[in-house]
């Protein structure tokens, strides 16, 4: 039951904000998201690792006749993506309240709407229903783009639509062919459930197209090269909060159909591509970082690093051993909070500037010692630094990629260096160096905007120091899925 509560409270709350007037709004969504969290920890306290079961499940027939029904639960690793997205949510709306947007019911009403969404992909049990939520997740973020975004936001966020969605009809013909294979593995009639998928015995032949189908609509979503191109300008146009949800939770629903749709489903066409997709992730590893060095703008700066990092989880996942899935796992989780703490910082210095171009700032230091903390705090886990969240993830990635392959593990260990060349010299030139004109004025945090901050920088050190925290949420998880894929 609290499954199915966590998953419909923000949509409620949404449709209480959308008749709010004025910026009561905000506040309204604020707690309502805050309440969401609340009932996360209340899951997580009664999480047990003593069953590799979905837990707090709920299965209530939905198309009875076709064998589709409304099932949720929580694995481990659904739970971590669960506390993920109620943990940011909050720290999103608090983030926007320094702005002034039109419309701010419809805004912050979206913003849960989109919530809803993707808590259900997380705990979706069902394939139709998964795919459901997939695009119900979509529909809020375009509007808040295409509505509140900048100059450019109607192209780029078309370009976006059209994208995502081509992926999501490939996937769902993968489904439709899947359900139709289910008869004869062990339930009465044809079923969508994920356990129905996981016993199907589909030839190499099959299952080889069958993995494109679903890689595609997820490597788009996360993005992996060469699916990557809507990423950048989509980041840059976006409002901060939209960014925000696309960069710190929404591609993560990429990684994780990867997790819970592709790899124990199509293990043989998986086995037949792998190599490919480590290049491609690779390859996205590097592309990533270089175009990242030469970016001048801080929103794309940030939006290509993101594309490096998620293409290190990739190769990581697809490596099929523990070290791999749990590094992945565990970035998600690294990367949500760096990747959201510095686009708020981004945010911040554009609103007090009105630039985001590096050559235009500089000297911000010497006016604001808190953000300086903040910013090189979350900076340096994003260079995974030891004993922050970045060292973490990136630690056993990089193990399970040289494990299956010490070259590949070579070329994409390049990130630990590429990574800090253009961070660093990111910082040096925004907040180093003689003030412009821009940041003659600049002035340090504000209360609102250390509220949003200081938990990002305590979840940077918590991963960092108490990882088992979070790895032994998801290791019962991780080894079930590895033993699926074994035995299949």
């Amino acid at each position: 039951m609290i499954t199915a509560l966590i998953l419909f409270w923000p949509a409620l709350a949404a449709l209480l904000v959308l008749l709010l007037k004025g910026q009561s709004a905000k506040k309204v969504a604020f707690v309502a998201a805050l309440v969401e969290f609340a009932l996360a920890l209340y899951a997580t306290a009664g999480f047990t690792n003593e069953t590799v079961a979905p837990q707090f499940a709920l299965n209530i027939p939905w198309v009875e006749s076709a064998g589709i029904s409304f099932s949720i639960g929580m694995d481990g690793i659904s739970l971590l993506m669960v506390l993920l997205t109620t943990f940011l949510v909050p720290l999103i709306v608090l983030s926007s309240f320094k702005h002034d947007y039109k419309n701010p019911n419809a805004f912050y009403a979206l913003i849960l709407f989109m919530q809803t969404g993707l808590i259900g992909v997380f705990v979706a049990l069902d394939a139709f229903l998964f795919y459901f939520f997939w695009e119900v997740a979509l529909i809020p973020i375009y509007f808040i783009a295409a509505i509140w975004g900048g100059e450019n936001r109607i192209k780029v966020t078309f370009k976006f639509f059209v994208y995502t969605i081509f992926g999501s009809l490939f996937m769902l013909a993968a489904f439709v062919y899947l359900y139709f294979q289910t008869a004869g593995t062990g339930v009465s009639a044809h079923s969508s459930s994920v356990n129905a998928f996981y016993q199907l015995a589909l030839d190499s032949g099959t299952q080889s197209w069958i993995f494109w189908f679903l890689f595609l609509a997820f490597a788009i979503k996360m993005p992996v090269f060469p699916f990557h191109t809507w990423q950048p300008d989509t980041y840059t146009e976006s409002p901060t909060q939209a960014t925000m949800l696309l960069s710190g939770i929404m591609l993560k629903m990429g990684i994780y159909g990867v997790l819970r749709w592709l790899l124990p489903v199509v293990p043989l066409g998986v086995s037949q591509w792998v190599d490919l997709v480590l290049v491609l992730s690779i390859i996205g590893v590097v592309y990533g970082s270089i175009i990242a060095i030469r970016q001048h703008d801080l929103k794309r700066l940030i939006a290509y690093s993101s594309i490096a990092h998620v293409g290190l989880i990739s190769a990581g996942i697809f490596t099929l051993n523990e070290q791999g899935l749990q590094g992945g796992v565990i970035q998600m989780l690294s990367h949500g909070v760096n990747v959201v703490g510095l686009f708020f910082i981004i945010d911040i210095i554009y609103r007090r500037t009105n630039t985001r171009e590096i050559t235009s700032l500089g000297g911000i230091t010497q006016n604001a010692k808190a953000l300086s903390i903040f910013f090189m705090i979350l900076l340096l886990g994003s260079v995974a630094l030891p004993l922050t969240n970045g060292f973490v993830g990136e630690f056993l990635l990089l193990s399970g990629v040289f494990q299956y392959n010490y070259i590949f593990g070579a070329v994409a260990g390049l990130t630990i260096i590429l990574a800090a060349v253009y961070m660093l010299r990111m910082f040096q030139g925004v907040m180093f160096g003689t003030k412009s004109a821009k940041t003659e004025g600049f002035t340090d945090l504000t209360l609102t905007e250390k509220a949003v901050l200081i938990p990002l920088v305590i979840m940077v050190f918590w991963i960092g120091l108490f990882p088992n925290t979070f790895l032994e949420i998801s290791e019962p998880a991780v080894g079930n899925l590895l033993n699926i894929i074994q035995r299949r």
